[in-house]
């Protein structure tokens, strides 16, 4: 640009007859081109802040103005004696008018087009025209400021270096323009072909990135009548980085591209987003054509890999979308193709699926309940219910479980199988845990300073809060907070916690042993633990899930119930069953020798006002019956 508004100068200047020749000063020719050159890297430099504003353009065009003027007038300044100049100060004032005002609209119009992504070449030849007015007027405004005067007693002596000098000029001009066209066509050809390419392809698969896929819809997929999407994510990647290391990763994501680049033809092209997800998007084709793409992709990522002297097996989940009808923008189509690939995720791995409302609607929920989950807590939405476990021996309440309610305020009361999971999900369940024991040693403190009631009180375990490490440390703050003893707290873990890392499971658990709080097992039976290490888990109870009490009129479960409560026998571990609502059951049940049972028949979750009023009504019943059997003795 610097050398650009000097070439400019000189040019013009090269123009301009007088009765003598003109020489110049060579150094100061070259401070000219040197100021131009300073003046135009500052002003761009500052143009290219990335949210340069007003303020910021106002002082680059200072700066750019400034260049200007001081390469004209020190240009100027350069032409030799016999040649004497002088100005006129309106015609002077004007020029340097004319560079600040020109080189501001310039400079603004300059930064517009960095903003702009599909400016057209009309405003671009807009753009370049006022920065030349800036130049051009700057220049020719102040040579009709300039008055010459020429001493005739060299007049003669100058005639004959006239040819010398303008050839001299004429060859500096020649060679700085040479060299600014060259720098200018060779940072083009860079831009084109290196850093373009650098930005819109990935490094390591040298497939399109994200970048040319919004580039691709742009130029070659108008989706109006037909076209599809399918969006890849590898299954269980991570665990090559984990186990081979991220060179094996590396090699085994290349491989994966080309078998895709290989999978593909006709109008399709494969992109990768990022990681192990890819994506191949078609201008052509409905439900048919990306099905059996599909179909072919999964049985060719199904294929081993062998990678650093490893083989190694890989399936994929796809998610389709399908133009128009799931969109016919880049967003809509990538976004349906994505949710629709977490179903296919749900569903099992190894499969693909098409978008549909309803994926769309539960995603949509999802999203909003985690949303809002993150204010439930310090909305105060969370609310704690209460179940009691009944002692059909002693015919007496012998404990409760505190479970978790979401009292939404739009869409009311939200179930835990549906919250729980996102809680998990987001870790937000940690701090869920922290406050529910703390509430639930809180409320059994009530019970037992107005003598309602003096149980132990379950509550349920997260995967997550073990990961934590912070789980003894709440246990303790809580039950100091409350002055509850140990034993009136109990936490319930299930046979997945327990299995995700058995040696630092065990760990906490003893901790928590050590402290005097009960643990007890879950669902017992529906998991996947080893019998095994049944007897290294430092617990008091199991529970017997309630799959199998509903189901306890069939042989084979009476069989499976009946083995849990021996092995919890031998094991010198208290039975509890889950999901007691008949007499049949109770009577099954307490032939097998299981005494403690929880469920709709003795009393379904309440809060803890309700819990109240059910503990007095069991009262009295109980008195009641009493008084009858006395009565009847």
């Amino acid at each position: 640009m610097g050398v650009g508004v000097w070439s400019m100068h000189f040019v013009g200047m090269m123009a301009f007859h007088l009765e003598t020749a003109m020489q110049y000063n060579t150094l100061l020719t070259v401070v000219s081109m040197l100021a131009s050159i300073v003046a135009s890297l500052i002003a761009f430099r500052v143009t290219t802040i990335i949210d340069a504003g007003i303020r910021q353009i106002a002082s680059a065009s200072l700066f750019m103005g400034s260049g200007i003027l001081a390469m004209h007038y020190i240009g100027m300044q350069a032409i030799r004696a016999p040649i004497q100049i002088s100005y006129d100060y309106f015609y002077f004032g004007l020029s340097i008018l004319i560079a600040y005002a020109a080189s501001f609209i310039a400079l603004y119009l300059f930064r517009q087009q960095r903003t702009i992504t599909d400016l057209n070449v009309g405003l671009k030849i807009l753009y370049a025209a006022v920065m030349a007015l800036a130049i051009s007027g700057t220049h020719y405004m102040g040579m009709q400021a300039a008055s010459f005067r020429v001493d005739k007693i060299h007049t003669n002596q100058m005639l004959n270096e006239m040819v010398q000098s303008e050839s001299f000029l004429l060859v500096g001009v020649a060679i700085v323009t040479f060299v600014m066209l060259a720098v200018s066509s060779g940072a083009i050809f860079f831009d084109r072909n290196v850093l373009e390419r650098m930005a819109y392809t990935d490094a390591l698969t040298t497939l399109p990135n994200r970048h040319q896929l919004a580039k691709y819809f742009e130029r070659s997929f108008p989706g109006k009548d037909s076209g599809f999407m399918l969006f890849i994510d590898l299954d269980r990647f991570k665990t090559i980085n984990d186990t081979l290391g991220h060179d094996a990763g590396d090699l085994f994501i290349k491989e994966v591209a080309l078998r895709l680049k290989a999978a593909i033809s006709g109008d399709q092209t494969v992109f990768r987003l990022g990681g192990d997800e890819f994506l191949i998007a078609s201008s052509k084709g409905r439900l048919q054509e990306a099905a059996q793409l599909a179909d072919e992709i999964i049985a060719v990522i199904k294929k081993p890999y062998s990678v650093l002297g490893n083989e190694i097996y890989m399936t994929s989940s796809i998610g389709i979308s399908l133009a128009p009808d799931h969109g016919m923008t880049r967003t809509a189509l990538l976004k349906a193709a994505d949710m629709a690939m977490y179903r296919a995720k749900e569903a099992g791995k190894n499969q693909y699926q098409f978008f549909d409302e309803e994926t769309d609607r539960l995603l949509v929920r999802k999203l909003e309940l985690e949303r809002d989950l993150r204010k439930a807590l310090i909305n105060e939405e969370l609310v704690i219910y209460y179940q009691p476990k009944w002692d059909a021996e002693s015919n007496c309440v012998s404990g409760m479980e505190a479970l978790m309610r979401w009292h939404h305020p739009q869409l009311g009361t939200i179930m835990p199988i549906e919250f729980i999971p996102i809680a998990e999900e987001t870790g937000l369940i940690v701090a869920m845990t922290r406050w529910m024991i703390r509430e639930v040693c809180k409320q059994n403190a009530e019970w037992q300073l107005h003598n309602l009631v003096h149980v132990c009180v379950s509550v349920n375990m997260s995967v997550r809060v073990f990961e934590s490490g912070e789980l003894t440390e709440m246990v303790v703050e809580a039950l100091k907070a409350f002055a509850i003893k140990p034993g009136d707290l109990e936490l319930e873990i299930t046979e997945s916690i327990a299995m995700y890392d058995l040696k630092d499971t065990i760990q906490q658990l003893r901790k928590l042993k050590e402290l005097g709080v009960r643990v007890s097992m879950d669902d017992f039976g529906t998991g996947y633990s080893s019998l095994g290490s049944l007897d290294e888990l430092p617990i008091d109870a199991l529970k017997i899930d309630q799959n199998f009490i509903r189901q306890s009129g069939l042989p084979s479960k009476q069989a499976i119930i009946s083995t849990i409560i021996t092995i919890a026998n031998l094991l010198n571990l208290e039975v509890i069953a889950e999901g007691v609502e008949t007499e049949e059951q109770i009577g099954f049940l307490k032939s097998r020798g299981c005494r403690v049972m929880q469920g709709y028949y003795y009393g379904k979750p309440m809060d803890a006002k309700a819990v109240e009023a059910w503990l007095l009504h069991a009262a009295n019943s109980v008195k009641e019956e009493v008084t009858v059997e006395v009565a009847s003795a």
